[in-house]
């Protein structure tokens, strides 16, 4: 069965069609500035690609352009898209209503828009694309929504609860949820079977380090904490994320700069991490070409941001009593070996080992193992794959599994 997968922003539309068959991948792309003016970027599994230009007023006008772009032209790999047996959504809120991945109804669409307050920027865009998605491929096509927090839903009240009074918890859903959950759970369940054994024989802790960042802590085969919060803004410094904070540094800054809630939302949301701190760029890259002309705040960024790494997994190991494996995913956890040899040279109490030339040779979608025999944690590189899991799970529920 070929299934289409789908992740829907407000002004954008990606897109993948996997071939269950083998798990393959067979196109992909992406919709951009949906709504100003649009671009269409598109690719196959076997090497042909397009670019194109053209004005996509909504949602539905871009899946349009995707229907094209699977069944017409360059890019063609499906005759009709009655090929496509099933579709699914990332959708990165579900709140305490969905614990597993379901097939969209109207229901589960009125559930994913009561969450809009806990994930302004997401959830309206989701279903913004679940609707144009259904008004294209007909509602015969069943769909189904795969969602980023259910992953840690078996987090324990001691972890998702913050120490606000009760009645905030019990009144508007005040707690940690998490994301990044089909990350870690395609990386746990991979790390598994690499380790031969079940994922609830073992104590892990999943790094997904990329423009932005969660750790999680699992143990016996649950999650017990994870580092972003009610939103993706909690945890430690990203791209353009400042992570935890003193709450009175943030009040301190309202008063003294007049900041409205919106323009403190996007001072932490979007100007602080890596960019803050550096002055120069969110992407790493960009911070060591600057350390190599010389600006320490583009060093001290990176530092910053190597320390909360090792302090989030040294309390992740006091929370769990111990540490059997630990996973480096996302675009910095997956490339950047430098911080992967800081961190565990740092975890040397914990009788972490680590082949240092194997450690740099894992980049550029490679996977493996560079701990050494000796070493008393196994430590991995396992590239992500959240389009395949969320495809995974579209497949068992279309088949009703």
């Amino acid at each position: 069965m070929n299934i289409l997968v789908i992740n829907a922003g407000s002004s954008s539309l990606k897109y993948q069609l996997i071939d269950m068959q083998g798990e393959k991948l067979v196109a992909k792309g992406i919709c951009e500035r949906i709504g100003i003016d649009g671009k269409l970027s598109a690719s196959t599994a076997d090497g042909r690609s397009l670019e194109l230009d053209v004005k996509m007023s909504s949602h539905t006008e871009a899946f349009l352009q995707v229907k094209l772009a699977l069944t017409e032209g360059e890019c063609k790999v499906l005759d009709s898209l009655e090929e496509i047996g099933a579709i699914g959504h990332r959708v990165v809120q579900g709140g305490a209503l969905f614990q597993e991945s379901v097939r969209i109804d109207e229901k589960v669409i009125a559930g994913i828009e009561s969450l809009h307050d806990l994930a302004p920027l997401h959830n309206p865009a989701h279903i913004q694309g679940i609707r144009a998605c259904i008004g294209v491929f007909g509602s015969d096509v069943p769909e189904v929504a795969v969602f980023d927090n259910v992953f840690h839903a078996t987090m324990p009240p001691e972890s998702y609860l913050f120490a606000l009074p009760y009645e905030y918890y019990e009144k508007y859903g005040v707690r940690r949820y998490g994301f990044h959950g089909t990350s870690h759970r395609y990386v746990s369940a991979r790390c598994a079977e690499l380790l031969g054994k079940p994922l609830a024989d073992f104590k892990l802790i999943t790094c997904h380090l990329g423009n932005g960042s969660s750790i999680t802590a699992i143990q016996d085969g649950k999650v017990l904490d994870t580092s972003m919060g009610l939103t993706p803004l909690d945890g430690f410094m990203m791209g353009t994320r400042c992570g935890a904070v003193d709450p009175s540094a943030v009040l301190y800054l309202m008063e003294k700069e007049g900041w409205s809630i919106k323009q403190a939302g996007d001072v932490l949301n979007k100007e602080s991490g890596y960019l803050g701190v550096s002055g120069v760029s969110s992407d790493d890259r960009d911070l060591l070409a600057a350390i190599e002309n010389g600006n320490e705040r583009a060093a001290l960024a990176r530092n910053m941001l190597r320390y909360q790494v090792r302090k989030v997994i040294g309390s992740y190991v006091a929370a769990m009593n111990g540490l059997d494996a630990l996973v480096f995913t996302g675009g910095i956890g997956e490339n950047t070996f430098d911080l992967r040899q800081n961190v565990c040279e740092h975890l040397g109490y914990l009788g972490v080992r680590i082949d240092n030339e194997r450690n740099a040779q894992l980049r550029r979608g490679s996977e493996g193992e560079f701990s050494t025999p000796e070493s008393q944690v196994r430590v991995f590189v396992i590239p992500t794959n959240e389009e395949l899991l969320i495809a995974r799970d579209t497949l068992a529920i279309a088949q009703g599994a």
